[in-house]
């Protein structure tokens, strides 16, 4: 299958759990009890997995049954309807928050491509030419050498020629000129000079001139003394003198200084090896391994020291030097005598073997390519990488005559003969690719004949390279990282020189880099990127997605290798790729990879991609798509984006060209998208489009560029606003891009910035303070609601001068927002920037000009116009502290570092009392006249300074004119502490002094603004196998199954149980919660319960054992409060919702080991709160089904959070005047949920309807008490509902069929603090601050109730505040308000 294919089945299947059909209308059925015979037909239906699970998703939310379920002691009406029940309905499949960017994103900063390291060791250091060879061939044919007795027949052949069968001289010559032209073969471009039986003197000015000429190349010296005595063992070689009347010994040393390094020597004479061990002994090689890198000098020779040369003859006199140089004769002729071929082919055949040897498609060229293969194989497996990229990859003449010289060991050794070399090689003479070489040999060689014969037929290629690959492929599909690397590596290199193996050698190899760093290390350890670098250049259409495939893997690995590619032009090729419609999106998102890589900070590829228009293929294709259209793959997006993103950075060309093209405006609906990684890209690349220098041009008034100034004004206003609309999303991903931007912004824009803040600091002119000597003079502005703990007069008035302007959340302020006409949209309207009126339910009087002539008041009027609005300034300044107050530790952190940009600098970070006491005014502590008290309390809107989540300093005074030294030795200090300390601190009073004064540093400044991580950590997908699914998913899928098992059957047991009393207590421990539980849960498949309190310490239990498994807190800020737990992906690995007070959520994993609990995301559930109110009370509830996260509180409003999308889907009005006390989802119908009211009311919604509002009722009128708790009564019906208000009396309620309830019990007289009920048991459960728990059924009766602890003391419960039920089976967790903790079971569960 075709690589695109295999991918395209991989990309379409990517969900990892198993998708089972999620209609609950399936299978009609008589009664719940069938639930699991119905889960075994659903799985054997099982819809094979083919469709993502966002489909699923979708399906799952808009399927709906209104049924019912028969229960033993259900209500009179349940029991006539047939049910049309599946076990889909009771176990839903969406996972959510399980992707790649949930594993760490607090711990880790990951890196991209890497320039370093592992990388840089598969280039060649530094790739070499041998430029001279001299041939040295001492012969004196005629004349035996007196220490070499031959035998008869002797071998005798020099160069293939005999030296007998003409002149001695002319043989001579005729010898020299054939050696020079094989070892030509081999290095065309070298300069061959030979000198035949020469003096010392002749030899010396030979190496002196070729070492002249050659400069730093390597210069070859080759020594045939065939025709003088054995070397020494001094380690000196023989030459003649003039008269050839004496042989004259030549020192290796005086050889060695003249020729000097680098160079490499090859002896072909008897008792080689000597010269060998002299030369080691001259370098004292022996005794430093690191000498022998210093000095690059190689040495072939052809035997050991106490061998002579063979002397039969069937091989030639030169048999060393012939392996060396025409190997492929010589192999064939050895083989000849060895194979059954030699009694029926004519030896002398071999001579005339037909082709050109870099022919291919010859007989000659296919033996040649085989050879290379074979022998590049056997040194890549046997000898070390670093050796094997100095012999093989360094140097063209070398390469070859290595690979040769593995021949000469095979064939020398069969004649007992031991070729020596240094570096030494392994013996590789039996490796077993020699038989693959030998087979590829016979089958030319019996093809030889008739190619002979007949010029023209055609020759059969040879099977070898299938074959390999065909070896290969069985590698790929059995071996791993831990195995021993494939052999056949360096085949598959030499395949893709050849146009019918090349697509196939391509998916192999595709596939092979698919399997990690590792393989791709390896991959170009073995010399594959010059072949790969080529290929940019065909046009064959098919191999255009496999060699996008192969560059997104090397790139993934080598940030490098983006000089060489933009060097060939080889990035033309990525952006073709990008903008062809028939390549799959995934694919497609490949080529922008590559693209980005290619231009991440590379100035020359920045412009090499702009003169090949990047830019306009990029926007074309963001602007082409629509949100949410199917065609769009998010990966693509995500990329395309980013691509951009790496272009525009630092490079203000880009950058003027992207604004022109109206970037920001294409790219304002991307932040809409459902994927946060799209979302997160698409901030990241509007963030780089922000000018960060901009503070110098900007004060100084340069006419020249007003119109273009205007221009980029316009651009950069709409790029704030659209960052602004993203400054609370669901995904700390995103969060985190914003904050980068932000800090560009602020930094480009940091005297604006810092007046704003300065005006906002400053305190009321007409309060209490003003009485202060030292504040008296100044002016001050009303920034937002105020806050209860602070003493300020007039609040009314400042909460309705600004509170319609800036939606403000107890954390996420953002763009504006009318309560009541955008609720549902998740982005709000922009109306503050144009001084629109805008009207809130608290004020309808305001307009936002107040706000422009509040925040103007005091700062500096620039000689120029001033760039931005000032309302938006103040918005942003407002993002930043949200940001710096965020729920993820790791944004936060990024907020306080942006806050920093701008003046304000974190000081302590210390937990404030939360009565408030001592930062009122009117107190004596802190009231007294000294100048030192310049802890002003800020209110709430800006930075809820109360809740003291952040103490701050702001430290750079406004930029108006200077006023008597009164602030220029002072900190300021933005909380309610008190610390004069701080004010005798030596302070300049300028900013931050981490940044410097901004005139004399610009350039360090900037390299402190915070980073972006999106691209580099998405760069880490493409490292990751994309073609094949992680082992870990059968393993997943087989938990899944058993769980699902378990669940169904004790559903089964739950709908038929007739609980009587919870009287059995299974257990019960002291919890060291000094305010008592304020929730708790108790986990699906272990004996485990989470329990947290009031200060958000969250502690975990196994409570069949009662051991503290683990504890810890939900985290560092001093606002405390705690109101719910919830399991998230129960029939998976759960994780642990805990959402706190003040609406924020925060998910963890793996909460029940010790100390190794992760934050897996974090956010803010509510948008904005009402004027004058100063917690949130968040009421929140998930739900599976759905994915859906619902909240409210003291809002006006729902808000829907989609937990896959990370993302604030609707925001649904629910009252104008009163709150949400309590909130239950349905756990069966996905979509559906239920809210009571602080007047007693009871609402339905179904997210599923336009209006999403199914029905209201106010069930409880007796008592207008608040409804304190809230369920969906066991089963499948929609609309059936328990409510309990906090005057004790129980309403049970069938929404969708009647308006008023059916049945009203009085559970307790007042104080009633919890309700629970069960999931899948007719039971229901309620506590009463008077330390009782009742029990109830579904039809009202009481089932029992519990009053004492069961000890021998029998001491009273305490005053219940939370209860919870296991849900698969009957045991109840009660949390009381004093440290104890209890579970209850039926009578006949074990007590422990």
């Amino acid at each position: 299958m075709a690589l695109g294919d295999l991918m395209a089945s991989r990309f379409s299947s990517q969900s990892s759990v198993a998708l089972v059909s999620n209609h609950y209308d399936d299978y009609p059925s008589s009664h719940g009890d069938d639930a699991v015979d119905l889960a075994r037909r659903d799985e054997n239906n099982n819809n094979d997995n083919s469709s993502s699970s966002n489909n699923n998703r979708d399906r799952d939310r808009d399927s709906d049954s209104a049924s019912t379920s028969n229960y033993g002691g259900g209500n009179a009406t349940a029991s006539t309807t047939a049910t049309t029940t599946t076990s889909m309905a009771y176990l839903p499949q969406t996972v959510v928050l399980c992707e790649l960017r949930h594993e760490a994103f607090e711990a880790s900063v990951p890196t991209g491509p890497s320039d370093s390291g592992l990388v840089s060791k598969w280039r060649p250091k530094d790739r070499m030419k041998t430029g001279y060879v001299a041939l040295v061939l001492c012969l004196n044919i005629s004349v035996d050498p007196p220490d070499v007795i031959k035998i008869s027949p002797c071998a005798r052949m020099e160069c293939w020629i005999d030296p007998f069968s003409m002149a001695p001289q002319k043989a001579l010559e005729t010898i020299g000129k054939n050696l020079s032209i094989q070892y030509e073969r081999w290095q065309p471009k070298a300069r061959y000079k030979v000198q035949l039986d020469p003096t010392v003197d002749e030899v010396k000015k030979l190496c002196n001139t070729c070492r002249k000429y050659a400069k730093s190349e390597r210069v070859l010296f080759h020594y045939n003394g065939h025709g003088v005595p054995k070397p020494t063992a001094n380690g000196e070689i023989w030459l003649f003198n003039k008269s050839y009347t004496q042989y004259i010994p030549l020192p290796i040393s005086d050889l060695d200084s003249w020729l000097r390094t680098p160079s490499i020597y090859v002896f072909d004479c008897s008792a080689a090896g000597m010269i060998v061990n002299a030369f080691l002994e001259l370098h004292d090689w022996n005794a430093s391994g690191s000498a022998g890198s210093m000095r690059d000098c190689i040495l072939l020779a052809a035997c050991e020291a106490h061998e002579t040369l063979p002397q039969s003859d069937e091989f030639p006199a030169d048999v060393f030097t012939s392996c060396l140089t025409t190997p492929i004769k010589m192999a064939l002729k050895w083989f000849y005598r060895r194979s059954l071929l030699c009694d029926s082919l004519d030896y002398s055949l071999i001579d005339k073997i037909p082709g050109r040897q870099n022919d291919r498609k010859t007989l000659l060229g296919e033996l040649n390519w085989i050879f290379t293969a074979v022998t590049d194989t056997i040194a890549w497996n046997v000898l070390p990488h670093d050796l094997f990229q100095r012999l093989f990859r360094q140097d063209l003449l070398v390469a070859s005559l290595f690979r040769n010289f593995l021949l000469a060991e095979r064939i020398m050794r069969s004649a007992n003969c031991s070729p020596i070399s240094h570096p030494m090689l392994p013996p590789t003479h039996q490796h077993h690719m020699w038989d693959a070489w030998d087979m590829a040999a016979e089958i030319c060689l019996s093809q030889l004949p008739s190619l002979v014969e007949d010029p023209n037929a055609e020759f059969q290629l040879s099977p070898f390279f299938t074959e390999q690959l065909t070896a290969f492929e069985v590698w790929l599909d059995h071996g791993s990282e831990h195995k021993k690397p494939p052999e056949q590596l360096p085949i598959v290199l030499q395949v893709l020189l050849s146009q019918c193996h090349r697509f196939r050698a391509l998916v192999l190899l595709g596939r092979f880099l698919d399997m990690g760093p590792w393989a791709v290390d390896l991959a170009l350890s073995v010399g594959i990127f010059p072949y790969v670098l080529k290929l940019l250049q065909t046009t064959t259409p098919e191999l255009r997605q496999i060699l996008v495939f192969i560059w997104t893997k090397i790139l993934a690995l080598d940030k490098s290798c983006q000089v060489d590619l933009v060097k060939d032009g080889g990035h033309t090729y990525f952006i073709r790729f990008l903008d062809s419609l028939e390549a799959y999106p995934e694919q497609r998102a490949m080529a922008a990879f590559v693209l980005a890589v290619i231009v991440d900070g590379h100035r020359r590829g920045q412009e090499a991609c702009i003169e090949a228009g990047l830019i306009h293929v990029c926007l074309k294709h963001l602007r082409g798509s629509v949100p949410n259209d199917a065609q769009t793959e998010p990966l693509f997006l995500q990329w395309l984006c980013l691509c951009l993103g790496k272009l525009w950075e630092d490079f203000t060309e880009a950058q003027i060209l992207g604004l022109q093209a109206d970037a920001p405006t294409i790219y304002a609906p991307l932040l809409l998208e459902p994927q946060p990684e799209v979302r997160a890209s698409a901030v990241f690349a509007l963030a780089t489009l922000l000018d960060v220098g901009g503070d110098v041009c900007r004060d100084g008034a340069n006419g020249d560029d007003e119109c273009d100034d205007d221009e980029k004004v316009r651009s950069e206003i709409s790029i704030v606003r659209s960052l602004l609309s993203v400054v609370s999303d669901g995904s700390p991903l995103v969060r985190a891009e914003v904050a980068v931007a932000l800090a560009r912004f602020a930094f480009g824009h940091k005297q604006h910035l810092k007046s704003i803040a300065a005006s906002y600091w400053k305190p009321q002119s007409n309060s209490l303070l003003s009485s202060l000597p030292s504040l008296a003079h100044i002016k001050a502005t009303g920034s937002g609601y105020t806050n209860p703990n602070q003493y300020v007069p007039h609040a009314s008035i400042v909460s309705s001068q600004i509170g319609p302007l800036t939606r403000v959340g107890s954390d996420n302020p953002s763009l504006v927002r009318d309560g009541r006409v955008s609720t549902s949209s998740p982005l709000a309207t922009a109306g503050i920037m144009h001084g629109s009126p805008l009207s809130d339910d608290s004020s309808l009087h305001s307009d936002s000009g107040i706000l422009n002539d509040i925040i103007s008041n005091g700062t500096v009027h620039h000689s120029r116009p001033k760039p931005l609005d000032n309302a938006l300034y103040s918005q942003c300044v407002l993002a930043m502290c949200a940001l710096a107050k965020d729920p993820s530790p790791r944004i936060a952190s990024l907020g306080r570092r942006v806050l920093s940009i701008i003046g304000i600098e974190q000081v302590v970070t210390k937990s404030v009392n939360s009565t408030g006491s001592s930062g009122r005014p009117g107190d004596p502590k802190t009231s007294s006249p000294t100048p030192s008290l310049v802890g002003l309390a800020r209110s709430s809107s800006w930075f809820d300074m109360s809740a003291g989540h952040i103490p701050l300093t702001f430290r750079t005074p406004p930029v108006s004119p200077p006023r008597p030294s009164y602030l220029t030795g002072m900190r300021r200090v933005w909380s309610l502490e008190f610390r004069p300390h701080l004010m005798n601190s030596p302070d300049s009073g300028l900013a931050d002094p981490l940044l410097g004064s901004a005139a004399s540093s610009g350039g360090t400044e900037r390299s402190l603004l915070p980073q972006s991580t999106i691209y580099n950590w998405s760069c880490g997908h493409f490292s990751k196998p994309l073609l094949t699914a992680s082992d870990d998913t059968e393993e997943i899928l087989v938990r899944r199954e058993g769980r699902e098992k378990f669940a169904l059957e004790h559903i089964a047991m739950c709908q038929h149980s007739a609980v009587s009393n919870l009287n059995n207590k299974l257990a019960s421990w002291d919890t060291k919660f000094e305010t008592g539980t304020k929730a708790a849960l108790l986990q699906p498949f272990s004996p485990i319960v989470v329990a947290a309190d009031e200060n958000e310490r969250i502690r975990v239990w196994n409570y069949e054992e009662t051991t503290l498994l683990n504890g810890f807190d939900n985290h560092d800020f001093p606002d405390r409060g705690i109101s719910k737990l919830c399991l998230v992906n129960e029939l998976d690995d759960s994780l642990l919702l805990v959402a706190s007070c003040d609406g924020n959520i925060r998910i963890w994993k793996d909460y029940s080991l010790k100390g190794r609990q992760k934050l897996v995301t974090a956010f803010s559930s509510i948008q904005g709160h009402k004027p004058g109110v100063r917690s949130v009370n968040a009421v929140v509830d998930w739900q599976q089904q759905s994915g859906y996260l619902y909240a409210s509180g003291e809002v006006s409003s729902i808000m829907l959070w989609d937990l896959d999308k990370e993302q604030l889907i609707h925001s649904i009005p629910s009252s104008s005047d009163c709150s949400v006390s309590s909130m239950s989802a349905s756990q069966v119908h996905g979509g559906q949920f239920a809210a009571g009211f602080v007047d007693g009311s009871v609402k339905l919604y179904d997210v599923r309807t336009p209006e999403m509002l199914v029905c209201a009722t106010r069930p409880h009128t007796e008592n207008v008490e608040r409804v304190v708790g809230i369920g969906f009564q066991p089963g499948l019906d929609p609309g059936k509902i328990v409510s309990a208000s906090q005057a004790g009396d129980m309403k049970f309620l069938d929404m969708r069929n009647y308006r008023d309830p059916y049945l009203t019990i009085k559970a307790h007289r007042g104080s009633l603090t919890a309700l629970a009920v069960h999931r899948h048991a007719p039971i229901i459960a309620s506590g009463s601050a008077k330390q009782i728990i009742k029990l109830f059924s579904l039809n009202g009766e009481q089932l029992g109730s519990i009053r004492y602890h069961l000890t021998i003391m029998a001491q009273k419960i305490g005053p219940v505040s939370w209860l919870a039920f296991h849900p698969y089976q009957v045991l109840l967790a009660a949390g009381a308000t004093d440290a104890l903790f209890s579970i209850y079971a039926n009578d006949n569960a074990q007590a422990r």
